[in-house]
């Protein structure tokens, strides 16, 4: 079985479809014969930008709480790089906030 990881990113609502589009067409999201698979659940980000921050919901020097959603795909690991760059790319934020897990297949 090919070596999988889970990528974990964090978005407002509006930006759902956007990066999770991004990251299927770059490979992610597939179990087996599935394709488009994730997984994803409501939560409040929080964030301070710096003085050099462009934030794009809120502003430089006010911490913020913004309504986000978190959300999961399985990515093949030698797939990771090019994923995360159009996870990146898409992503409306100035810094994504994204985690990767690496898989144990039992």
């Amino acid at each position: 079985m090919r070596e999988r990881v889970k990528l974990v990113w964090f978005v407002p609502e509006s930006a759902l479809e956007v990066t999770r589009d991004a990251v299927f067409e770059a490979g992610g999201g597939r179990i087996g014969d599935y394709e488009r698979c994730s997984w994803y659940a409501a939560g409040t980000g929080t964030f301070l930008g710096a003085e050099a921050s462009n934030p794009t919901i809120g502003e430089r020097g006010r911490e913020e709480r913004v309504s986000e959603l978190r959300i999961e795909a399985v990515v093949p690991a030698d797939r990771l790089e090019d994923v995360v760059a159009a996870l990146r790319a898409a992503h409306p934020y100035e810094e994504p906030a994204y985690d990767v897990y690496a898989l144990l297949d039992a």
